[in-house]
């Protein structure tokens, strides 16, 4: 199946944000579960389990609900680059970055994404074309993550070169396949994420038999055991069905807004489920974040202008 022509991205409504805030918890908590799993497992091997326990039940999914895979070589070999750009290559980054730094740096630097997402976007695509409001926008997200991590991850970005620099191409890698994922609108948001998982298994099983054989490895704990479980069903399965339903609404530097939620998700959940405390910063933070989501919609911009046509006029 040829990819169709991009059309342009629906705005962002307030189903699509309602989704994206699910999504920032749930893949807010692929940080923890990923970070419980390497512990135990190489970093290789918990991305094998993640995608291919995933894809395993998006499949039963897919036949469950009458839905066919059957869509076609090309769409296939679509399936395998969208694995490469969206899975792969960054969770093979991100996994192994997270075994050298914390948490806390590598959840900033993911939240690159959407800059890397709207110069993507910009150079190589056709119809999301960076505005002075959407790069102010993301400008300001990315100062309202690095309010909200605090001073002591901002201090550590001298350290460990390596790990840093693999996060930031792993958000390099996520911002291509914002553009990628565009041929798939066509395509219903369940097949598509079930396609690109199982094509990432198929190439990450010959990649763990060569560098991590599964014979080698010790038998995971149950919190390791619960970890993959958590990664794969509601931090990919789950996850990358609503992914792709903000992806084929609202276009995918939209999509990639959701690296901008997860760290006040991960704050927030902490808040609720272990009585952390909330601190001035965090308030900044979240509200330069959301400042700078409400200035990458334009909404607002646009019904102030609306309101006031004259104003415009030079």
């Amino acid at each position: 199946m040829a990819s169709s022509p991009a059309s342009p991205p629906t705005a962002m409504g307030t189903r699509e944000w309602l989704l994206l805030l699910v999504l920032s918890l749930l893949w807010g908590g692929s940080f923890f579960f990923a970070k419980i799993a390497v512990t135990e497992w190489p970093p290789l091997a918990v991305v094998l389990a993640r995608v291919a326990l995933a894809a395993a039940v998006l499949h039963v999914a897919v036949r469950a609900l009458g839905l066919t895979m059957a869509v076609g070589g090309r769409m296939w070999l679509a399936f395998f680059g969208m694995g490469l750009l969206n899975n792969l290559i960054p969770f093979g980054l991100i996994f192994w970055g997270q075994t050298q730094i914390g948490a806390g740096l590598a959840a900033i630097l993911n939240a690159t994404t959407p800059v890397f997402g709207v110069v993507v976007a910009h150079f190589f695509g056709s119809n999301e074309k960076a505005t002075p409001l959407k790069i102010t926008g993301v400008l300001a997200g990315v100062v309202g993550v690095a309010i909200l991590m605090g001073p002591d991850v901002i201090s550590g970005l001298g350290n460990a070169l390596l790990p840093q620099l693999a996060c930031l191409a792993a958000a390099l890698s996520y911002g291509f396949a914002g553009l990628y994922g565009r041929r798939f609108r066509e395509l219903p948001p369940l097949v598509t994420a079930t396609g690109q998982l199982s094509a990432t298994t198929v190439m990450t099983v010959p990649l763990v038999l060569l560098l991590a054989p599964p014979w080698l490895l010790p038998f995971p704990s149950r919190a390791a055991i619960g970890a993959l479980v958590g990664l794969a069903l509601l931090s990919t399965a789950l996850a990358y069905v609503i992914f792709f339903q903000i992806m084929r609404r609202a276009g995918g530097s939209n999509a990639m807004l959701v690296t901008f939620l997860v760290p006040v998700s991960a704050i927030l959940l902490g808040v609720g489920l272990l009585g952390e405390a909330l601190l001035p910063r965090h308030f900044l933070g979240m509200a330069a974040i959301f400042l700078g989501l409400a200035l990458i919609d334009g909404r607002l911009f646009r019904r102030r202008k609306g309101a006031h046509p004259q104003e415009s006029r030079i």
